[in-house]
């Protein structure tokens, strides 16, 4: 039986909808069972996989090596500040490798001297406690006798101590504990050799770091890298020279106050509270002044308390009066900028951060202002914190008030006249 042509023609239309795909589409993969999948997968997925696996290597290196790190950048920022001192002594025809031994071993017969100094102060207050502490027994027992009515002896308290069990525990502990104090010192003195090779190559090849790195760069790009280093240089610089001269400042305060009280060791401790005070950000007048007023208490519980006014009135006179002059030039930030650098660098890095945050904050502002556009600002009363007025005229509501009230002169008038 023939179509017509009206099946015909419904055959002829329902024919390109019905067609299936060609073979070798994407659509014919996707249909068939078994078709191979598209070559582009395999490589994404090595691809993908390999750059997990690259993230995860590099996470865990540099976790492992976070504290190589740590230990360049203070190298660094150590040699940003004597690099001044080196500078200075390679210009007038010194080797800058000499140069840098000189400027280390001063530091470290500084460091020797004060850690000696303090060390036997603090063994000779060591030696006089244990001497007198049978006195100080003697005391606190009589004391107890007389308030409580009781009859302590003293050689009962000292077997009591000798025999106890809290006291063995105590030396079990100690004898355990010395094994881990001595691994922390060897790491500490470990960390130091660490800290003083990287500074001693950064100060003695500086030059030759700072072409290594623009050699790399356009000319454009070494400019901006060598005004940089030199900026991190000032600032860093200028902060351990201002804080050089308020401990030692703060130093020679001190030791008068103490030496006039009769406080023993007082050069001592005026070394001590400068440095601890200056170099240790935040808390570092608590520590430096908290030494000072122990060993006073000793003397006269009375002295003490002279220390911790002189303290306090001290520490006012160098925040308002001695810091500001001093640091104007060298380290000209904002004291609430400085104490939020301090907080974060202390979250990041600890102690170190604490150390650094300043003269890095200090760089970074120093850099940024020369990028930075700025602008006269106009001459409005909002600036100086005053309410803004009309140019000439009464405030909006002394305007205001006199409008209200010329409209209450103005309602008896229209009153009268159309009655």
């Amino acid at each position: 039986m023939a179509l017509t042509d009206d099946d015909g023609r419904t055959a002829q239309d329902a024919s390109p909808a019905d067609t299936t795909p060609r073979a070798g589409s994407p659509a014919a993969d996707a249909a068939v069972p078994g078709a191979r999948m598209p070559r582009w997968l395999p490589r994404a997925m090595v691809l993908a996989l390999a750059l997990v696996a690259a993230f995860q290597l590099g996470s865990w290196a540099f976790h492992q090596l976070t504290g190589l790190l740590i230990n360049i950048l203070i190298a660094f920022f150590l040699a940003l500040a004597i690099e001044p001192a080196v500078g200075w002594m390679a210009s007038r025809g010194m080797r800058r490798g000499f140069a840098t031994f000189l400027v280390f071993l001063g530091l470290a017969i500084a460091v020797a001297g004060f850690v000696t100094l303090l060390g036997s102060m603090l063994a000779g207050q060591i030696n006089k406690i244990v001497e007198d502490f049978p006195d100080y027994l003697d005391s606190v027992i009589n004391w107890v006798n007389q308030t409580f009515h009781s009859h302590v002896r003293r050689v009962d308290v000292q077997e009591g101590l000798l025999h106890s069990d809290w006291l063995r525990k105590y030396a079990q502990n100690s004898a355990a504990g010395v094994l881990d104090v001595s691994g922390q010192v060897l790491g500490g003195l470990f960390q130091l050799l660490t800290i003083t090779l990287f500074a001693f190559y950064f100060a003695a090849d500086g030059p030759r770091l700072r072409r290594t790195l623009c050699s790399v760069l356009p000319p454009a790009r070494q400019a901006e890298v060598l005004r940089a280093w030199e900026i991190a240089v000032d600032k860093t610089g200028g902060y351990l020279y201002s804080r050089g001269v308020m401990a030692l400042i703060s130093g020679i305060a001190h030791y008068i106050l103490l030496e006039a009280l009769g406080v023993p060791y007082a050069p001592v401790l005026g070394v001590w509270v400068g440095l601890v005070s200056q170099f240790i950000p935040t808390i570092g007048t608590y520590l430096a002044g908290a030494l000072p007023m122990l060993i006073a208490f000793t003397v006269d519980p009375l002295y003490a308390v002279w220390v911790l006014v002189f303290v306090v009135i001290y520490q006012q006179f160098e925040n308002y009066m001695l810091q500001p002059k001093l640091t104007s030039k060298s380290v000209d930030i904002h004291p609430a900028v400085a104490f939020g650098s301090v907080i974060a660098g202390t979250a990041l890095l600890g102690a170190v951060g604490a150390l650094i945050a300043i003269p890095a904050v200090a760089t970074l502002q120093a850099f940024l202002s020369a990028y930075v556009k700025r602008y006269d600002v106009t001459d409005d009363p909002r600036v100086h914190g005053h309410p803004r007025r009309g140019p000439g005229g009464p405030g909006l509501l002394t305007r205001a008030r006199r409008l209200i009230w010329q409209r209450q002169a103005e309602e008896p008038e229209s009153e009268g006249s159309s009655a």
